[in-house]
């Protein structure tokens, strides 16, 4: 891996020098844009709308257009006198609550290293996170943008979680949350009985991307011109139901495709994840 941002975490008195690394990686395919008639590429230019010349990327300048037209004209210089903190700093805010934090403020998450120097502070730093079971709330500038940040301790090494402000988030205003919505109790009691049947732990080696798997095979196929994989036909729906009947077949069915599903030997773990198997008794 490349780290992208150098810089220290900033822990009270404890200067703790890291690496930031992205921590994910998308596996999609990227595709070309093509010239269907010879196979040729896309290309794009730049192009100014006035004079019609393209521009070099060294010549083009940042604009932003006011609500009355007029265009504000920023360049590098502009940028690098922005009065906020650049000191290459992850200033620690306040520790809170694994459960404060609503995961819709998360956006990208990064991998810290420490400095060779600085590895005794790292681990006491992430220990203390684990023992207190809480997140750090932090603050750092990448790329000339502040943003709001978490630190957590994962496995052995923190992450780094980059936020979106509070009034980045979206209120939902739909229509139906105004409305009384009557919920019956033996509907709840069902509904309840079908997360119960569904309940498992996560265990993300059980989870596959089925469309990059489809496109693989397709894509495959065209290059080999073999015969080009099939869609199954979708099921047609049956007759309209009502929902205490959809909830009751559907705890029948739940239950069914585990008892199936169940591997011979490996026993099946309840809500809480623990093995549903009675250990036996030693001798």
């Amino acid at each position: 891996m490349r780290s992208i941002w150098r810089g220290a975490i900033s822990f009270g008195l404890v200067t703790i020098g890291v690496r930031l690394f992205s921590a994910t990686e998308e596996h999609d395919f990227r595709f070309h844009q093509m010239h269907r008639e010879d196979g040729g590429r896309i290309k794009y230019r730049r192009v100014c709308s006035v004079c019609g010349e393209e521009v070099a990327f060294a010549d083009i300048a940042k604009g932003y257009e006011l609500d009355d037209g007029r265009v504000v004209m920023l360049d590098s210089e502009d940028l690098e006198s922005l009065p906020i903190e650049t000191d290459r700093a992850i200033q620690v805010l306040e520790f809170v609550p694994v459960e404060e934090i609503d995961p819709i403020y998360f956006q990208k998450s990064y991998y810290l290293e420490p400095d060779k120097t600085a590895v005794r502070p790292y681990v006491l730093l992430r220990t203390a996170l684990e023992d207190a079971e809480r997140l750090a709330v932090v603050k750092i500038t990448i790329r000339q943008r502040q943003t709001l940040a978490t630190l957590r301790a994962r496995d052995d090494v923190l992450v780094l979680h980059t936020m979106l402000w509070p009034d980045e988030i979206r209120r939902p205003e739909f229509d139906f949350l105004g409305s009384d919505v009557e919920v019956r109790p033996q509907e709840l009691r069902m509904a309840s009985s079908l997360v119960e049947s569904m309940a498992g732990s996560f265990e993300e080696e059980e989870f596959t991307d089925d469309y990059r798997d489809a496109m693989e095979r397709l894509i495959t196929a065209k290059a080999e011109g073999a015969v080009l994989p099939v869609a199954a036909e979708s099921e047609e729906k049956g007759e309209v139901i009502d929902l205490m009947t959809a909830l009751e077949r559907s705890v029948e069915a739940a239950k069914s495709s585990r008892a199936t599903s169940a591997k011979p030997g490996k026993p099946v773990k309840s809500a809480k994840g623990k093995s549903s198997e009675k250990k036996a008794s030693s001798a």
